[in-house]
């Protein structure tokens, strides 16, 4: 069941192959669990990235361009589609259900294209700017840690609907094996984090917690609870977050220092 679930979590959430499982509750029973897993790869895709970056002596434009595609390649675009279903949401003003209803369209508009033009402008820039390898370690480790609190989020925060893609995993979830291990995997990767730059880990992870209160308060206040579409913008959120929390946190120390 364990490996199944796993495999369900990959199929999800991500592009990488791994064998196909039918699609039932009892497959998906712990497949949150492995929701931070995806977020090794895309960490780990970061650094040989990186590596490459340092080894071939590309730009940084270059390197700032891949790193933000990269994400994307590795889900298919997932967290960045529910990302541009709320800013379309948002952008409407309009009552609680025309907000839902407009995150149901399968179908984007002026808003989301725009701002997810600026989102990955925004982050390829910020991943321009790292010339070391212990605030990229912290950046990568966030991949993981972004998940591990979407899956929390999923596991404790009340659903706005009855139905969707959320649903799906959080239904059939073990809730208290989700909540120990998206608070095992934090523990696992915050710990390197602090360990290999202690500025640029507690400053990335408070740019985490900030975004995960303002995920809870927007999502509660705006929809009533939270949705696939809000889990993935959270995410995009999170991880946009504390990259720029430390590569500002590791510019500020070099230009103290």
């Amino acid at each position: 069941m364990l490996i199944k679930s796993m495999l369900s979590a990959f199929l999800m959430y991500s592009r990488i192959p791994v064998p196909q499982v039918e699609w039932k509750d009892e497959n998906r029973r712990y497949s949150l669990c492995f929701f931070p897993l995806v977020g090794a790869a895309v960490g780990g895709a970061e650094l040989l990235w990186f590596w490459l970056y340092r080894a071939l002596g590309f730009s940084s434009f270059l390197f700032g361009a891949g790193a933000a595609a990269l994400p994307v390649v590795i889900t298919g675009g997932i967290h960045i589609d529910g990302f541009c279903d709320v800013c379309d949401a948002l952008a409407s003003w309009g009552a609680r259900e025309k907000m839902l209803e407009i995150m149901d369209d399968p179908h984007i508009g002026s808003f989301a294209a725009v701002k997810a033009a600026l989102y990955l402008l925004v982050q390829a820039g910020l991943f321009a700017q790292i010339k070391a390898w212990r605030p990229m370690a912290v950046c990568a480790l966030a991949f993981v840690q972004s998940r591990a609190l979407s899956g929390l989020g999923a596991a404790v925060f009340k659903s706005a609907k009855a139905d969707g893609a959320l649903q799906s995993f959080r239904r059939p979830a073990d809730k208290r094996a989700v909540i120990a291990s998206e608070l095992a995997a934090l523990a696992l990767t915050l710990a390197p984090a602090f360990f290999i730059d202690p500025l640029c880990g507690c400053c990335a992870f408070a740019a985490e917690v900030l975004g995960f209160v303002y995920y809870r308060g927007m999502s509660y206040k705006k929809f009533g609870g939270v949705t696939g579409d809000l889990a993935g913008y959270f995410l995009q959120i999170c991880e946009l977050a504390a990259v720029g929390a430390a590569v500002f946190a590791a510019m500020i120390r070099s230009a103290v220092l």
